[in-house]
């Protein structure tokens, strides 16, 4: 019988949220991220990407190529883990089991598809997608086949805004002329390793013997590559296991220079992780500093406790113990602190001064990272502190008369507000003095006009608190 293997993909996730909720931004080319210009690219509309523009690419240059027409909206996280629980919601009502891979894609094996033709297929994907559509507004993709490696080939071939199917009498014919680093698991450097040999293509590949496999990309992960290069891809489609790390970093508009801007930026990112580990619920055996240079190289440290804590005053005193500074490292732009050794039981600290002193030299990882020109797991945002009484581009605000709307531009004591959400259409604007009293900062979330499923969805994750 015929498996089927679904890949969906939320288009652009990011930049379609901003475009739902800020419907001015439709047909724009829109770019997510710092408004500095100083970090990368979070996120970029199929019409930025029309310019050329991608996601980790540095802010500056994909300002350049989309020009004058272009807008760039400071990340609103809240706004697209709220998007991204409402879609997978919808997916789940649908399929009981589905493995979630971000917050914008997933791989189902709905067992209702088992031995069904390529047309019913794509019947139950686009009845999906529009079940997406009409319950959030947003695009999704999809991509199905006989293995999680063709429907995620199928979803990027299916993209912006389709579906498309890969019958198992045409997968190899569509698989083998792709590049080799087109096949999930080759990265630039096992890519260039095979390129140099005369692997090009992914049928290249495949015509290789085992023996040739073991000498060029080793044994394990290099025969689990050739499977997949022809055509075999068992892996099972199952939840994703718990997460073994809680991570907080924040990359500087401008570079920190001093132990005492360094010392803040770790209090910030300790506490940012700090508070999702509490959400998360386990303790952290593990405390990791990362810096990011000036010239991109990493600097990462770790420490590792006797036992599992959430008490702040003990982790922040462990990321302290293995800190580093500029007049030892040079300027620093990124400082990011994560939890992981995370475990259910936790052991309450009297004293946690007494742990600064616990964490020796020898309990110490010291890794020097490399400028690999690799994509990050996690893509940096530039964050930019600004004063209470200051209003920034792209900042959601609320009016007393007018209701929601967001901040399109400030200057000579003077704020534009474009007033609009996901429910209104394309707003208005209205000026105003930046000390207006009837002027308030807003809450992203209601930009999205879903009181009533908030509202529900707020009850569903706490209901296990109530109950026990």
């Amino acid at each position: 019988m015929q498996r089927w293997v679904l890949h969906i993909d939320m288009d652009a996730f990011f930049a379609s949220c901003e475009q739902l909720t800020r419907p001015t931004l439709r047909g724009r080319p829109v770019l997510v991220g710092g408004l500095s210009g100083r970090g990368v690219v979070a996120g970029a509309s199929y019409e930025a990407r029309e310019f050329g523009a991608h996601s980790a690419m540095p802010m500056y240059r994909a300002q350049q190529l989309v020009g004058l027409r272009g807008v760039v909206v400071r990340p609103r996280f809240p706004v697209y883990s709220a998007a991204s629980r409402r879609v997978f919601q919808s997916v789940a009502r649908r399929v009981e089991v589905f493995e979630q891979l971000s917050i914008d894609e997933a791989f189902l094996e709905p067992p209702e598809l088992v031995g069904a033709t390529p047309e019913e297929v794509r019947e139950w994907c686009e009845d999906l997608r529009r079940t997406i559509r009409e319950e959030t507004g947003l695009p999704a993709s999809i991509g199905a086949g006989s293995g999680k490696q063709f429907a995620k080939i199928g979803s990027g071939e299916a993209k912006p805004d389709g579906v498309y199917i890969i019958p198992v009498e045409r997968q190899l014919d569509m698989l083998h002329p792709l590049p080799v680093t087109k096949l999930w698991g080759i990265g630039p450097v096992t890519g260039a390793k095979l390129n140099a040999i005369g692997i090009v293509t992914i049928g290249d590949l495949a015509a290789m013997s085992e023996k040739e496999v073991d000498i060029s990309i080793g044994s394990t992960v290099g025969r689990s590559l050739w499977l997949m290069a022809q055509g075999i891809d068992n892996r099972v489609v199952a939840p994703r296991a718990i997460s073994k790390q809680i991570s907080t970093e924040h990359t500087y508009p401008k570079d920190l220079l001093t132990k005492e801007t360094v010392d803040a930026a770790i209090v910030r990112a300790a506490e940012g992780a700090h508070r999702r580990l509490l959400k998360d619920g386990r303790g952290a055996r593990t405390v990791t500093l990362k810096l990011r240079m000036a010239d991109f190289h990493i600097e990462s440290r770790s420490a590792t406790l006797s036992y599992a804590t959430d008490d702040l005053d003990t982790l922040k005193a462990t990321a302290f113990r293995v800190a580093r500074y500029p007049d030892e490292l040079g300027p620093i732009r990124l400082v990011g602190v994560s939890y992981s050794g995370l475990e259910e039981a936790r052991q309450d600290v009297l004293f946690p001064e007494l742990d600064r002193l616990a964490v020796t030299r020898d309990d110490t990882d010291y890794e020097p990272g490399v400028s690999d020109g690799r994509v990050p797991e996690r893509v940096e945002v530039v964050t930019e502190d600004v004063p209470e009484d200051t209003w920034v581009a792209t900042q959601d605000i609320v009016h007393d008369e007018y209701g929601h709307g967001w901040v399109q531009g400030t200057g000579h004591g003077v704020v534009s507000v474009r007033f609009e959400t996901r429910a209104t259409g394309p707003g208005k604007t209205c000026s105003f003095a930046v000390n207006d009293p009837a002027l308030h900062p807003g809450d992203p979330l209601d930009s999205l006009d879903w009181a009533d499923w908030l509202a529900a969805d707020d009850e569903l994750a706490d209901a296990p608190a109530r109950e026990s």
